[in-house]
């Protein structure tokens, strides 16, 4: 660290850097993810190399000043001379070197953040003194040529291709097939190349200081937080950008020293499926950074039991001792030297959704944990995965290749061959499949932007593999059989079939299996568990579906929420009540004036006289009928919230542009029709520059009299024959775009009288409730005013975001919202997840003001926000007793709901 750097005021008392033996893994804000769980795993007295973590702090004072804190170099040099002194050589001694590895280490493992730099400490004196002390100048020159590459390319930003295009050239010319099986001289020529490149590329020599060379990396670890990939990544996972990274510095240890080493990377279970067993990738003879890159095919970690027995059952002891010390799923790193085993890294592993509802009920059945943490070790974005549908193994498909199942999903899309093709043709509507020979942390925004990633090399522990299943993406990689070409963008299968950029590929990550073409899909098993046409209990049901089955449970008996689905036909309405839906939050009366009854509306808005628009009325009243006879029938015994008329009229006339064409054609030809000119008329006279902020919702209602009063004696009259026919109907009847209680008043008043005329023809108690919907700011900020004449509220967060917002969905989305959440304006759209500090705030403070004038309030939500599992724990939060989604989203909805409760 350089010595002028600035101390900042509040950065005095801190403590920076902590021995290994110091920290554990609670302490992960501090050492981040990797460096808590080294400590963890030092604590359980497990093999872990010597070494220190500079905490997020020190990172946090770097990216606010531009300086170290002042007192990390000390404090750094205090630790490594404790270091040193326990191994008992000095950080590049030329004649018996310590080296060292940086590797970053934020709170969240986040692909993106600077690579692991290892072997820092060499130089060109010290080379020698490696040479001599392991006996083997091969493995010495390989060890510095990694470190210049390594180093150059993320420490130094020099483009990482100049070092393969002379690794391979040094390949090609000394026959050799992999790097492995270049000697040591040959070694020593490339070492002389990567450093003529690095000068060339930076203008200076690469730094021989061991201490320079420390310091450098983890002042790039450091910058590395806000680089572009790292914020993309931020942003896609919606992790804080003020968390900051920590840096790992750890003593060496060698996987890459022959035959008798090696390095892995092991699973306790499986993470694409959840089972139990030996999973994980193994490679003799090299470094972590060839298992995680893919750069050469690994062998199954069981194969390690073949070559070191002894390494292999320690390995398989430590793996039992740390899942059952972190009651889940590890993801393991390690190196063999020589025939004794390090361990180097372990943390939750990242897992499928498949996966994730298995492992979590597996581990109540072991004991580990109870039903409350399984509920809170799954998601609803994982539930959603899960009822995609996958492919037809019945159908006919040409498969092309076979290769690793890394991440399932079914996934069809044009073949593309690099990251900015995937970018752009993804913009474009395209699905792509990204196809790469490995992927690096340089293709993360092609991966995001792609339906699936297939990779010819790496295993189940790649860098393609991690990310995909991080990120719910299906993966396919290690199929050796598929010639890759990136430069020609092309792709060869064993039989001769080659692939094309934009030819369409499928990739199904369940089974490994790639296919030409499009493959058709069938539903999940999970949706046809939801669906009721698999039973959990019954032998055929998978372990998912069990697993599904049992979290599903237990999320129903503890969750508060109740979940309603937004349906407008009885079609919709029973789909959601197999999906578990416990009414209908909202029925869109408008949607049951399409098709053939639009021409009715026309006749309404056309109405010139009282007995024109009764006529038309009247026409509508018993199609209205019919439509709720059928949606309460669908929903007995279920509340069935029905919202009255509320888009903005025009959008039941002709496109203005198109009616003046229709009608000017008509003039010319001497034929107009009377209809289509007084058509014109209306569309003209109802023409609205902002019809979304215009004539719509309660307005509508007030200003075309007897529209609202026909659909409420529709709704009583279907009330009314359901219980003449022994039906238990439970409508709620919801004034839409209420801004002022005057509106609800003078409608409620107009209901309350037609319901009274319908209760007295057919002698009955139609017990039907009236309320409002809360969406547009006035509403809410009087919402204690309009509680007086609301029996319930309903939030439409839809149109409460676009009038909180000042911005249209429909315009914005297209224009300028992917700029905001590239800037980190928005980590994400507030149409998908609730802005809490906006519109959540009203929605809390309408809570509050109308539960303070109604204390017996019902409350719900019926935006899109209703289905987002984010937006549901808000809702928790406040106290609303229900939301209410699409029908696909409502399991979705219940498992957070239960997960919101259980403290998820």
């Amino acid at each position: 660290m350089p010595d002028h750097a600035e101390k900042p005021a509040n950065a005095q008392h801190h403590k920076y850097v902590y021995d290994f033996t110091e920290g554990n893994r609670d302490l992960k804000d501090l050492l981040g993810g990797k460096g808590a769980n080294l400590a963890e795993m030092t604590n359980l007295g497990l093999p872990v190399p010597p070494g220190f973590t500079i905490t997020t702090e020190a990172c946090k004072v770097y990216l606010a000043s531009g300086h170290e804190p002042a007192a990390l170099r000390d404090e750094v040099g205090t630790h490594l001379d404790a270091l040193e002194r326990r191994m008992g050589k000095r950080l590049g001694q030329p004649d018996d070197p310590l080296l060292v590895s940086v590797r970053s280490g934020a709170k969240f493992s986040m692909p993106g953040m600077m690579d692991t730099v290892l072997n820092i400490g060499l130089s060109d004196e010290s080379v020698h003194g490696l040479a001599t002390q392991a006996g083997d100048a091969r493995f010495a020159w390989d060890s510095y040529r990694r470190l210049i590459q390594m180093f150059g390319r993320t420490v130094l930003d020099v483009d990482g291709d100049l070092f393969e295009e002379a690794l391979e050239e040094a390949k090609r010319l000394a026959g050799a097939a992999t790097d492995v099986d270049l000697g040591a001289a040959e070694l020593e020529r490339l070492v002389e190349q990567f450093k003529a490149i690095v000068v060339k590329a930076t203008g200076r020599d690469f730094p021989q200081d061991p201490r320079e060379q420390m310091d450098l990396a983890v002042r790039a670890v450091f910058d590395s937080w806000n680089g572009d990939r790292a914020r993309l990544y931020r942003r896609q996972e919606r992790i804080p950008h003020d968390l900051g990274t920590a840096v790992n510095i750890c003593s060496m240890v060698f996987g890459n020293l022959g035959p008798d080493s090696g390095t892995g990377v092991a699973f306790t279970r499986d993470p694409a499926s959840g089972q139990q067993g030996v999973y994980g990738d193994y490679l003799q003879n090299a470094q972590g950074e060839d298992v995680v890159a893919g750069i050469r095919n690994t062998v199954p970690l069981a194969e390690l039991e073949r070559l070191d027995k002894t390494s292999y059952d320690s390995l398989m002891r430590i793996m039992e001792t740390l899942e059952t010390h972190y009651r889940d799923l590890c993801d393991i790193e390690f190196t063999v030297e020589r025939g004794t085993l390090w361990m180097l890294q372990t943390r939750v592993g990242k897992r499928t959704a498949a996966a994730a509802f298995r492992i979590a009920t597996q581990l109540v059945d072991q004991g580990l944990i109870d039903e409350a943490e399984a509920l809170r070790r799954v998601n609803g974005a994982q539930l959603a995965q899960l009822m995609f549908p996958r492919f037809d193994t019945d159908a006919e498909a040409e498969r092309i290749g076979y290769g690793i199942a890394a991440s399932p999903g079914a996934a069809v899309g044009k073949a593309v061959f690099d990251s900015y093709t995937a970018i752009k043709w993804s913009r474009s509507g395209e699905r792509v499949i990204l196809i790469r020979r490995e992927t690096n942390p340089d293709d993360l925004d092609g991966m995001l932007a792609a339906e699936g990633i297939l990779t010819s090399r790496g295993g189940k522990t790649s860098h393609a593999a991690v990310v995909a299943r991080g990120m719910g993406k299906t993966c396919v990689c290690g199929a050796e059989e598929l010639e890759v070409d990136t430069k020609r963008r092309r792709m060869t299968a064993p039989g001769g079939t080659v692939v094309e950029e934009g030819d369409t590929v499928s990739i199904d990550g369940s089974s490994g299996r790639v296919y030409l073409g499009e493959v058709p899909v069938v539903p999940s098993p999970v949706v046809e568990f939801f669906e009721g046409r698999v039973h959990a209990g019954a032998d055929e049901a998978d372990e998912l579906v069990k697993a599904v089955h049992r979290v599903m449970a237990y999320a129903d008996r503890v969750r508060r929420l109740r979940v309603r689905a937004n349906a407008d036909n009885a079609e919709d309405a029973a789909r959601a009540r197999r999906f578990g839906a416990q009414g209908i939050g909202l029925c869109r009366t408008e949607h049951m004036f399409l098709g053939a009854r639009r021409e009715m509306v026309e006749r309404l808005i056309l109405a010139d006289t009282d007995a024109e628009r009764d006529t038309a009325l009247a026409g509508l009243l018993p199609q209205q009928k019919r439509d709720f006879v059928e949606l309460f029938e669908a929903m007995d015994g279920l509340p069935v919230t029905v919202r009255l008329l509320d888009p903005p009229l025009h959008e039941f006339l002709p496109d203005i542009t198109e009616l003046s064409v229709r009608v000017a054609l008509a003039e010319s030809r001497e034929d107009a029709n009377e209809n289509d000119l007084r058509l014109l008329q209306a569309v003209h006279r109802l023409h609205e520059q902002n019809p979304m902020l215009g004539l719509r919702g309660v307005r509508l209602g007030l200003v075309i009299p007897g529209l609202f009063t026909m659909q409420v004696r529709a709704i009583a009259e279907a009330v009314a024959e359901r219980r003449a026919a022994k039906g238990d109907p439970r409508a709620e009847i919801m004034i839409p775009l209420v801004g002022t209680v005057q509106e609800l008043e003078i409608v409620r008043e107009d209901a309350e009288r037609v319901i009274a005329e319908v209760e007295e023809a057919y002698g009955t108690d139609l017990r039907l409730s009236l309320g409002t919907m809360i969406e547009l700011p006035r509403a809410a900020l009087t919402a204690g005013q309009i509680a007086e004449s609301a029996d319930f509220f309903s939030f439409g967060t839809n149109d409460l975001t676009q009038t909180v917002w000042g911005f249209s969905r429909d315009d914005v989305e297209a224009s300028f919202f992917t700029a905001y959440l590239e800037k980190g304006i928005f980590g994400v759209s507030p149409f998908e997840t609730i802005d809490r500090d906006g519109v959540g705030a009203l929605v809390r403070d309408a809570v509050a003001a109308g539960r303070a004038t109604r204390p017996d309030l019902k409350l719900g939500v019926c935006g899109e926000h209703g289905g987002d599992p984010e937006s549901v724990h808000f809702f928790h939060e406040v106290g609303l007793d229900y939301v209410s989604c699409s029908p696909f989203r409502v399991p979705v909805a219940r498992l957070e709901a239960g997960r919101a409760a259980a403290g998820g």
